[in-house]
Order: C-alpha cells, then structure tokens, then sequence
C-alpha cells in the first residue's frame, strides 16, 4: 500500500449521524468544539463560515463542500453580524437521515454530518489538516457530493448492512478530499502528509511504509529518492519535519502498536519483524515514541499522547 493507505488502515471510522439542512430567514448557527470530523455539501443558497482560530472566513457558495477535521468551535451564517443561536435548542427534526429545519427554510439547503476516527494514530493524521479543508473547483466537488449524498440515503432508509456501508462512504470521502487536498501542493507546509505530494519523498516513504522491517540507511533511502544521500536528507528534513530514520523508527513503532492491539505475537517477535534484533532495543525505541512499553500498550493501555505527538508529529 501507499503511505496515506497504510496509516488510516491502522484507523477505524464511526459514523455519527448524516442529514439534510433546511435555513430560511436572518440564520446564524453556532457549534462549540466537537471530537469528530464535520462534512457539508451545499446544494443551494450561500453563507459565511467562521472558525475559531481561522483570521479570515470562508464564502461558501452553491455545490462547494467542506471538511472541518480539527474539532474547532464554529459559526455558519447568513451574515456573521447576526446573533448564532445554539442549534440544539432551536432545530426540529433532527434525525440522522432526516432533515434539520430552521426559520421555515428557503434560504440554504445542504447536507452533511459527523464521523470519528478512533485509533491511536487519528491525531498524527488529523493534526496535520488544516481548520478548513475547502473544497471549491467544480471538477472536484462531484464524488464528495456522491459520497455525502449516499451516506445521508443510507442513514435515512436503512437497508440491510448500512451501517458499514456509512462507514466505507466516510472512509472514501475522507480520502477522496484528502487527494484533493494534496493536488494542491506542499504551499510550504511541512509534514508527512504533505510530503506525499513530492514524488521524490513519496518515493522514500514508500518503500519504508512497504518493509518497515529492512536494514534501511539514508543512502539506500536516497536511492530510492534517485537523489545523492546529502540532497535527500536535506530535502526529507525539509519537507518531513524529520531526519528519514526518524520518521522510519517512528512508522514502526505505529506498525508495532497496532501489531501488538491486533495480533497475539510475542513482543520479542514484532520487534524482530521491524527491524530489532534485541528486546530491549525495541523497547527502548518504543517507549521513547509512544509513551509506554509494548507490554503496557499490549494491555490495553493507552500511551501518553502529548509525548506520541512530541514525537510522531511534525509540522
């Protein structure tokens, strides 16, 4: 698999809920902070999007969607100079599936929802994404519409097996605008994520991601990259956040935590396959990237996520 493939196959996505939305009048809608991934897809009207943190809002306009993955507080609007009320408290017919009302409608309409990544890995991936992920140029709006519209129709009218038809749908939509993210460019932002987008890096990436477990080096690296060893570790600093055996030790340990929650292998043996040929320097390794041992992680313990993020993220 890929990089991208390989990390959100260590995710697990839960649907929330998906539905319509109907606003009509002088509407202003006000969400505080959320822990899953906000999606929409406008049909008709416009508004105003402000999110906390984000210095200028977005215009959103007829077929646009939208992927808000950092959980912060937001208001959507008519016009951000009138007073949001809290959609709780106002909104009728909230049902998943189903369509939320407010002030008699007329004005927008659009549809939407929540899901969830659960794992331990979500953070690394979202945290890398930006408050708003935008998604305006006509070519592209048209499979995320698809994938919001069918997750909205299978919420609504559930047939047998819908929920994990939801939970692909989410899967796809997450990766599909993730795609439409990347084509984008780098735009001087530094991480793994955004890596992908140079060929040379994603080239050294991928042949971590695909043997995690070789003896790799930078200059076999650098092979792979098609550039001289100093060139590449110059260009995979800069464009990573880290040195390529710094982001190699950290892609195992991920491997070896979901091998160690996934599989029923002895410590010793996860950390031959990746690359250890002693105990102890796996778990020195280990500790040191996620927080705890591979025995306590094993257990079901979750490791410290200030000190995973200190380390596996960047940028």
């Amino acid at each position: 698999m890929d990089p991208l493939s390989d990390v959100l196959s260590l995710l697990k996505v839960q649907t929330y809920w998906s539905a319509g939305f109907d606003f009509g009048g002088d509407w202003a809608i006000a969400s505080s902070a959320y822990e899953g991934i906000k999606f929409y897809a406008v049909i008709s009207g416009d508004c105003w999007l402000a999110v906390e943190g984000v210095r200028e809002p977005v215009h959103i306009t007829p077929g646009d969607c939208l992927l808000l993955p950092r959980g912060r507080p937001f208001v959507v609007a008519r016009d951000l100079a009138f007073e949001p009320i809290d959609p709780v408290k106002t909104f009728t017919g909230v049902k998943d599936g189903g369509v939320t009302v407010y002030n008699g409608g007329g004005h927008f309409f659009g549809v939407g929802g929540e899901f969830a990544l659960t794992g331990e890995q979500a953070e690394l991936l979202l945290r890398l994404l930006p408050p708003i992920v935008h998604i305006h140029k006509e070519a592209d709006k048209a499979m995320v519409h698809w994938c919001i519209e069918r997750m909205r129709q299978e919420l609504r009218d559930p047939q047998p097996g819908a929920f994990i038809v939801a939970q692909q749908l989410a899967t796809l939509l997450l990766v599909q605008t993730l795609r439409l993210y990347l084509a984008e460019g780098r735009n001087g932002n530094v991480g793994w994520l955004f890596a992908l987008a140079d060929k040379p890096m994603a080239a050294a990436m991928k042949a971590m991601h695909e043997n995690p477990g070789a003896p790799w080096t930078v200059q076999s690296l650098a092979a792979r990259a098609g550039m001289s060893r100093t060139a590449f570790a110059m260009k995979f600093k800069e464009t990573v956040g880290a040195t390529p055996l710094e982001y190699l030790t950290r892609w195992r340990m991920m491997v070896a935590g979901d091998r160690l929650v996934r599989s029923t292998n002895p410590i010793s043996e996860i950390g031959q396959a990746l690359g250890y040929d002693s105990h102890s320097a796996f778990s020195l390794a280990f500790k040191r990237v996620m927080g705890c041992s591979p025995g306590q992680y094993g257990r079901g313990r979750s490791p410290a996520k200030g000190e995973v993020m200190a380390t596996a993220q960047t940028g």
